[in-house]
């Protein structure tokens, strides 16, 4: 009597998101190490260890793999920054140092690479400039959650604005040098000003 194989017993719907997690996995890898250039669906597909047939059932054209890939990781980032202040409103200062690592690792490199792809890129630019959107609008909506900010208040929603602008600005520095100490200092320095700010 012959065995049941793993991949008989595992469901064929689970199998395929397990694919599609693993190509999202290694786009954003991809894109953050080779850049867009370096990124087709061929390299994508043999880094996360399936066929290029398989990568575009999925995904039928390059655009909907990197979109997606980005929008997925923003997704997991969202939830990961929420995690870590189960609670709602945290202490301010390590509301801002959360934010500001968001823009310090390999998602934001490989949102980057694909801003840059956009503004070359017809076809791509409409899908990024409506993602970037949608995750501006989550990203904001949390940090003012995260920091019991009052929007209805005079400014306070510029603030929360110029917090976001201010650690993307520190991501982009963050890109060509380490920049960890100055950015301590600039985070605590915004720790104090949200506190007067927000109230």
């Amino acid at each position: 009597m012959g065995g049941v194989s793993t991949a008989e017993r595992v469901p064929k719907q689970d199998r395929s998101r397990v694919t599609r997690q693993r190509l999202l996995e290694a786009a954003v890898a991809c894109l953050a190490e080779h850049g867009w250039a370096g990124s087709t669906v061929s390299v994508v597909a043999e880094r996360a260890g399936v066929s290029r047939g398989a990568a575009q059932h999925h995904f039928p054209t390059r655009e909907d793999l990197f979109t997606a890939a980005v929008e997925y990781v923003a997704e997991e980032r969202s939830t990961a920054l929420r995690a870590l202040f189960p609670g709602g409103a945290a202490d301010r200062c390590a509301v801002v140092a959360a934010l500001v690592d968001l823009y310090t690792g390999p998602l934001f490199r490989a949102a980057l690479q694909l801003w840059v792809a956009a503004s070359n890129e017809e076809q791509l630019r409409s899908r990024v400039t409506e993602l970037e959107a949608r995750v501006g609008r989550e990203t904001h909506r949390i940090a003012v959650d995260l920091l019991g900010a009052d929007e209805s208040r005079p400014g306070v929603r510029e603030t929360v604005q110029g917090l976001m602008d201010m650690a993307r600005g520190l991501g982009l520095a963050n890109l060509l040098t380490d920049d960890a100490a100055r950015r301590e200092r600039v985070v605590a320095q915004w720790g104090a000003l949200l506190e007067e700010a927000l109230g």
